[in-house]
């Protein structure tokens, strides 16, 4: 069969290329929605643990979030504000996600990282991070939030208690630089 003149068809490198993006993004998204940390029908008591942020500018700020509970990747506001901000130039608008947890003991990856509106300006620019799991047993009726401190000398991550800023359970630091690498980004 010979091909028509007139139909004029995408070379197949791209096509590749845009397949690969496409199932690239679902998976970050999908990743990160599977797992509830309040599962269907749970009729427990509930803690409430916020993400924060420390914005530089329109461009830059500095993300303190949980990642993970009990090893499960959970939505986080470094991802929902990558995804709200996508096509928006070099600027970003940060979401803050909250979420509810049972009140069990529990294990959380906490992790402050830096981001930029704009992956080149991530690539050109320093980027900070320190994560690292730590055991949390929430008390009945207080919320938290996720705090940090990024830096060249020291960085870290913690929990604290909402209305007294207490600090709760261990932090995880960092002495020394926590720069990422061009590769780590």
């Amino acid at each position: 069969m010979t091909p028509n003149p007139s139909v004029k068809q995408k070379p197949m490198n791209r096509r590749i290329v845009v397949a690969a993006s496409v199932l690239a993004a679902l998976s970050v998204v999908s990743g990160c929605a599977t797992y509830k940390p309040i599962p269907d029908g749970y009729s427990g008591d509930r803690t409430t643990i916020k993400d924060s942020v420390l914005v530089h500018s329109s461009s830059n700020a500095d993300f303190f979030f949980v990642e993970a509970v009990d090893s499960h990747n959970i939505e986080n506001s470094r991802i929902r504000t990558r995804l709200a901000n996508q096509g928006r130039g070099m600027s970003m608008s940060p979401v803050v996600v909250e979420r509810e947890i049972p009140t069990r003991p529990t294990t959380l990856r906490l992790v402050g990282r830096t981001e930029y509106g704009a992956p080149i300006l991530a690539l050109t620019s320093t980027v900070y991070q320190v994560k690292g799991d730590v055991q949390f047993t929430p008390e009945l009726h207080k919320s938290y939030v996720v705090k940090g401190d990024l830096g060249e000398n020291y960085s870290a991550v913690w929990l604290e208690e909402i209305g007294t800023n207490a600090v709760v359970g261990a932090k995880v630091e960092v002495n020394g630089s926590a720069k990422l690498g061009i590769l780590e980004k």
